[in-house]
């Protein structure tokens, strides 16, 4: 699944695109929505919040999350699409460009005016000017038998954190991913959080050990069985969580994280 730096550059690319100009053409393919029609209204924005896509066309908004397999895909006009057709679940055409979004977890159309309360639920965005982390700690800390690792991955506590940022979170700071949150010094867990997406909320390649190699980009995540990048120990590899819905996979070191 995408995690919000993702997003983040995902939102910009398509603004650049898209901003500023009419919409000629719209095909939304989800029965809820299927009628709707934004042909000739003003294409204002594309904005992230979290994992969130929000495009803003005329009194209303585009909300779109990618979950696992969604992506949006931009093409000049007349160019061949490079997924197939019944896989596109929202076409938005402007002059000379057509943004496809294919497999989306979710689709919607909602009046601009609701966008704040429909979001509402979300933690403070990581990437967006009014990151707040005391309000991130506050809501982390008021469950503190929850495990870390699912603490930070809750978009209700703060939004934008995947399951990458996580396990390398956990690591960077030496902790478990199963302890839980009462035992962990939350300030400066969440402010490093931010410094990191931020970090690469820019980058082509995302990055916490700041190698961009290719297999040299990360610490634990994803490396069960390979040595430590610290000190040799073969990596961890497990979930936790204490039901289906919390359920997490986590990568740790035995020895850099207690």
């Amino acid at each position: 699944m995408p995690e919000g730096d993702t997003v983040y550059r995902l939102a910009r690319s398509l603004d650049a695109a898209l901003a500023g100009r009419l919409v000629t053409r719209t095909d939304f393919r989800v029965p809820a929505i299927a009628t709707v029609d934004l042909a000739g209204d003003p294409f204002h924005s594309v904005a992230s919040r979290g994992k969130h896509l929000l495009m803003r066309i005329g009194e209303w908004v585009v909300h779109s999350h990618l979950k696992m397999e969604g992506e949006w895909r931009l093409f000049t006009a007349g160019e061949r699409w490079r997924r197939p057709e019944w896989q596109a679940r929202a076409i938005i055409e402007v002059p000379g460009i057509t943004a496809v979004g294919f497999d989306l977890g979710t689709l919607e159309v909602f009046a601009a005016d609701e966008e704040q309360p429909r979001l509402a639920h979300l933690g403070p965005d990581l990437l967006g000017s009014d990151w707040n982390a005391d309000e991130a700690i506050r809501r982390i800390a008021a469950a503190p038998d929850v495990a870390i690792a699912v603490a930070l991955g809750e978009q209700r506590n703060l939004a934008g954190l995947g399951n990458v940022y996580v396990n390398e979170l956990c690591f960077l700071r030496g902790i478990l991913p199963t302890r839980s949150v009462v035992e962990v010094d939350l300030e400066p867990l969440v402010r490093l959080a931010a410094r990191v997406i931020r970090a690469n909320r820019d980058r082509a390649v995302r990055t916490t050990t700041g190698d961009t190699h290719r297999g040299r980009q990360l610490w634990v995540y994803g490396r069960g069985g390979e040595p430590c990048r610290r000190c040799g120990t073969r990596i961890a590899h497990g979930s936790l969580g204490r039901n289906a819905v919390e359920q997490r996979e986590s990568w740790w070191c035995p020895n850099c994280q207690a």
